[in-house]
């Protein structure tokens, strides 16, 4: 958990900074649009670890009418993404614990929250986003593809840390076929540091 907790409070040093670089990031948008054709207009979407705002922004230009919740650990990043989306809500949340969450959701985002997650709370967050999700509800995911093992320290030129965790994608198909999702779209690309690849998948809920 110290690993998980030391890159949170990196993110909430540098929201700002990850806004400027990220809000509009062009590289990501053809995902968001394969999650968009199978979106419904006005479904209630549960955004965890939403950042900045960068991914509500996306979806709620392009379909207004969406019930939007988003939760992030790191509340500069909480701070941002309600003024960049007024029609949206935003509020601090634990990813690991949206077992406090009350409400079913028709569509779940998580862009890049798992590699900063290790296995048992990988497997646990899926399982419980699976859990809150309707009948033949979305999920979206991205991740960084590699090998598993321990995490990687990377440290900023200023101190900052975060730990990376990678993950195979028949590993992550696998768990998630577990909790009953099945993959519907799978895409990868390179990270954009060009050493990581990239993994961007939407699934949806069979029972």
């Amino acid at each position: 958990m110290e690993n998980y907790r030391i890159s949170v409070n990196t993110f909430n040093e540098v929201a700002q900074q990850y806004q400027d670089k990220y809000m509009c990031w062009p590289e990501y948008t053809a995902t968001y649009d394969a999650l968009c054709d199978y979106l419904s207009p006005t479904a209630r979407v549960l955004d965890i670890a939403c950042g900045p705002g960068n991914i509500a922004h996306y979806l709620l230009t392009r379909y207004p009418q969406l019930d939007y919740l988003g939760i992030d650990l790191a509340p500069n990043m909480v701070t941002l993404a309600q003024v960049n989306n007024p029609k949206g809500q935003f509020k601090v949340m634990d990813s690991l614990d949206i077992s406090r969450l009350s409400a079913q959701f028709d569509a779940m985002v998580c862009g890049f929250c798992l590699p900063y997650l290790n296995q048992v709370q990988v497997r646990s967050l899926l399982s419980g986003m699976a859990a809150y999700l309707e009948p033949n509800g979305l999920m979206y995911l991205s991740w960084i593809a590699g090998d598993l093992g321990e995490a990687k320290a990377q440290t900023s030129s200023c101190g900052q840390q975060v730990f990376t965790y990678y993950y195979p994608k028949q590993w992550l198909i696998d768990v998630l076929r577990q909790a009953y999702i099945e993959p519907l779209y799978l895409h990868r690309q390179q990270s954009p540091n060009g050493q990581d690849s990239e993994l961007f998948m939407i699934g949806r809920r069979q029972r």
